[in-house]
């Protein structure tokens, strides 16, 4: 797997050496009015007035119930609504975002990045897109960082207790991925375009195990972006996606996990009914234009 750093990636250089291929930059977000907009407008002045690097600037508005979407557009960005978009497919989740990002863009080079990092800087998605442009070796890019808790240290709490775990019994090749659960990711669309998409938290999981056995080892990257702080949740918050990841990853190792609707009983709480559900790959779709063929 071959692995970058930030630091060895100019804007200007990789806008000049991207050629003729389009780059796209996607944001999922789900009740982020606080950061989207910041975060948008640090990378259109960046990456898109400064140095033209960026050719789609898109923010999924997954079913928000604040001002997301008002304040991404006010920052520059394209807003897809994710409850018009593919109306066929009427679930939310990040998964199901991330898969309407894609369809809704047409750029060789997807980057995502997640709407609530305070603390953004533009060099998350560079870094990203350096990795792809300077590597054509490289399908698939993950991003890798320090994460502290906003107090004291020790961020990634489902991803040392649920994923890491999880990939050292299933899939321990990967295990060498610093931040499998990386909400900082992207590729080449001749690869996602291929990969389906589970609906939920599972996705980033999911994507990294697929990607691995499309391309393997060899067409991983890792990046180094250095410091990511985000907003943090509680552990009860945490509960549900950790089930997601675990469940995306026994599913793709062919391990059975019950019926298709999982429950998640904890005592004090109301039981909370989680489903596994999958988006097709894109090109399966007969509206999908197959722009890699």
């Amino acid at each position: 797997m071959l692995r970058t750093a930030h630091a060895d990636f100019d804007p200007t250089g990789i806008a000049a050496r991207k050629g003729d291929r389009t780059v796209a930059v996607c944001l999922p977000a789900r009740d982020e009015e606080a950061t989207v907009g910041t975060i948008v407008e640090t990378l259109r002045r960046d990456l898109q007035d400064a140095v033209p690097l960026i050719d789609e600037l898109v923010v999924v508005d997954d079913h928000s119930g604040d001002a997301t979407a008002r304040v991404a557009q006010d920052a520059g960005a394209r807003v897809v609504d994710a409850r018009t978009t593919l109306p066929a497919f009427t679930g939310a989740g990040k998964g199901a975002a991330l898969w309407k990002s894609l369809h809704e863009t047409t750029s060789d080079l997807v980057v995502w990045v997640d709407a609530d990092i305070t603390e953004f800087s533009s060099h998350f998605a560079a870094a990203l897109i350096g990795t792809l442009v300077e590597h054509p070796e490289a399908s698939f890019v993950k991003g890798a960082y320090d994460r502290p808790l906003v107090e004291g240290e020790g961020g990634g709490r489902v991803t040392e207790l649920v994923a890491r775990p999880a990939l050292a019994m299933l899939f321990p090749e990967l295990t060498v991925v610093a931040q499998p659960l990386a909400g900082e990711y992207g590729g080449r669309r001749e690869l996602l375009e291929r990969l389906p998409f589970v609906q939920g938290y599972g996705v980033d999981i999911a994507l990294l195990i697929d990607a691995h056995r499309s391309v393997g080892m060899a067409g991983l990257a890792e990046v180094d972006l250095g410091v990511r702080r985000h907003r943090n949740r509680t552990i009860g918050q945490l509960g549900p996606q950790a089930a997601e990841v675990l469940r995306a990853a026994l599913v793709r190792a062919g391990v059975p996990t019950g019926d298709e609707h999982l429950t998640l009983r904890r005592p004090g709480l109301e039981p909370l009914a989680l489903a596994h559900d999958e988006l097709p790959p894109l090109v399966e779709l007969e509206t999908y234009p197959r722009r890699s063929d």
